[in-house]
């Protein structure tokens, strides 16, 4: 129980923290102070806490977990795309976003829709699609944190019990610290995790007795070879994820920690240091798990190897197809591999590390606190008739509902936390890239344009809900559901769908972009004065 102790430690710090944060800035009763820190973080804090922010459960335990499953392609899949468009995303958007904010006051993104397209309750639908695509990026921090606990403890507490334990955490320190304590223990937890990466990768490595060994054992095995290539996945099915980054900016959490800092100067240190930052992050988790198909020394990890191993026999139950999926899952191998190699209390400062990655989920609870006491209970008339004390307050109940929601949703969920991610909230975001590229850059696009995208992206994320609850995942490769001139024009695979080889988030995406261009083009432009604000005119070439 020692690590379990250590973690509980930190749990207890990160609590102080957002009870200090609401000492020192929190007791205000401006939305603005509780909502976006007043628009006054430092360039250290806002460096640590975006790219914190950005890095969940998913950076740790999901990457891990999938290349354990798949292996070392999953680093070109997410890493490699995501340290080249995320950081051009910050300086084409994110440097917009704050401009705009700093200068008409806005505390969310939807506010800047409305503003931009003159769209009352077309707004509205925005913030309902960008909650619902929201949740299931919440949910994976309750997973992750049921999945650690359970992982450091030996078993000793439960997952429902450790989801439970981080979700009041995580809503204890937001509720009382708002962006101020979401930010700063974000600092902390991207430092930890930080630096977690360096010293599991040196503790587990000299553990298993060097990783050239564990290498060379996995790639003279056949069974192992292809997890130290590509040769897994298809050309399409890897290129879909260079488009994945783009949910980035979209997401409202990332546009809304972009508000608060203090000088756009600050976007220039954040855009150079973040490919180095995701190098940190994702190297050692992607290796690690990779490398865990050699520890067989490991009882948990040989019980993995031999549930996966079962998955391949055709005669079994859809039932016990999906227990034995559960059993073979790599979320925890870090935390397996830790409790193994590391000394006792080595483990539980590396455990803290991981779940200061896992709560990283606080920034988009705050986030969806924020859109709806702006856009919903402010915009409808409550912030007048009731007070800014009341918008505050009514942003604090709305983390605790949205927390409880969460859990009660992560206690049964059926996907792995990485395809949990891909699937609906990195796709479905992405696909609301067009929404963004519209307000910033193109003057022509207009209200109906964008509510064509929001109602496009809503329907078909649930589109791919649907057709992954009717049609069971396959053991291996794909069922072919829909063909067209002898291609798989949809199939359904064991991480998801595929529309002609490619993950729905192409098809996703590339349809966003046409009805914005197609729809704003037919109907009435937005008013000339309105556009100015936003998209100022070009100077003539003298």
């Amino acid at each position: 129980m020692i690590p379990t102790l250590i973690v509980f430690a930190y749990l207890a710090t990160v609590v102080y923290i957002g009870v200090f944060a609401f000492r020192h800035g929190g007791r205000s009763k401006s939305a603005e102070q509780f909502f976006v820190a007043g628009r006054q973080l430092g360039p250290l804090v806002f460096l640590l806490s975006l790219f914190g922010t950005n890095m969940t459960a998913f950076a740790i335990l999901g990457a891990s977990g999938f290349s354990f499953q798949n292996g070392i392609v999953t680093y070109g899949l997410m890493a490699s795309s995501s340290a080249l468009v995320i950081p051009l995303c910050l300086f084409l958007f994110g440097t917009r976003i704050w401009a705009l904010g700093k200068k008409n006051g806005y505390l969310t993104p939807v506010q800047m829709y409305r503003d931009r397209w003159q769209c009352g309750d077309i707004g509205t639908v925005i913030f309902i699609v960008q909650a619902v695509l929201l949740v299931p990026y919440i949910i994976i921090g309750v997973m992750g944190g049921g999945t650690a606990l359970a992982a450091i403890s030996g078993g000793r507490i439960p997952y429902w019990a450790g989801g439970a334990v981080v979700a009041v955490v995580v809503m204890s320190y937001v509720f009382y610290g708002g962006m101020r304590g979401t930010a700063w223990v974000n600092t902390l937890q991207t430092a930890l995790f930080l630096i977690f990466g360096a010293v599991a990768f040196a503790l587990i490595g000299r553990g298993m007795g060097g990783f050239g060994e564990a290498v060379a054992s996995l790639a003279s095995a056949p069974e192992t070879r292809a997890l130290l290539t590509r040769e897994r996945f298809t050309p399409e099915f890897f290129l879909s994820y260079t488009l994945i980054p783009l949910s980035s900016i979209t997401f409202p959490h990332m546009s809304i920690f972009c508000l608060t800092a203090r000088r756009m100067a600050q976007f220039k240190p954040t855009v150079m240091l973040y490919p180095i930052c995701m190098v940190a992050v994702w190297l050692p988790s992607v290796f690690l798990g990779v490398a865990a198909n050699h520890a067989r020394d490991v009882p948990a990890i040989e019980r993995k190897l031999e549930a996966r191993a079962r998955l391949a026999q055709p005669e079994l139950t859809p039932e016990q197809r999906a227990d034995l999926r559960r059993q073979a899952g790599g979320d925890d191998v870090l935390l397996v591999l830790l409790n193994h190699y590391a000394p006792v209390w080595v483990a539980g400062v590396l455990g803290a590390g991981i779940m200061a990655a896992v709560m990283a989920s606080d920034s988009q609870i705050l986030a969806l606190s924020t859109m709806f006491t702006e856009d919903v209970f402010a915009y409808y008339g409550g912030k007048e008739r009731f007070g800014e004390a009341a918008q505050v307050n009514t942003g604090r109940a709305f983390v605790v509902a949205v927390t409880a929601v969460a859990y009660l949703i992560a206690l049964d969920a059926p996907a792995r936390i990485f395809d949990l991610a891909v699937q609906y909230a990195f796709s479905g975001f992405a696909a609301m890239t067009p929404l963004l590229v519209g307000a910033l850059y193109w003057r022509r696009s207009t209200r109906w344009g964008a509510l064509a995208v929001a109602v496009w992206t809503l329907a078909a994320v649930a589109a791919i809900a649907a057709f992954q609850a009717f049609v069971p995942p396959p053991a291996s490769g794909q069922t072919v559901v829909w063909e067209i001139g002898g291609a798989a024009a949809l199939a359904r695979t064991p991480g998801g769908a595929t529309v002609f080889g490619y993950l729905p988030v192409v098809p996703m995406t590339l349809i966003s972009g046409l009805l914005m261009w197609a729809v704003s083009l037919a109907t009435r432009p937005p008013d000339a004065a309105t556009v100015a604000r936003f998209i100022p005119a070009r100077r003539p070439r003298r």
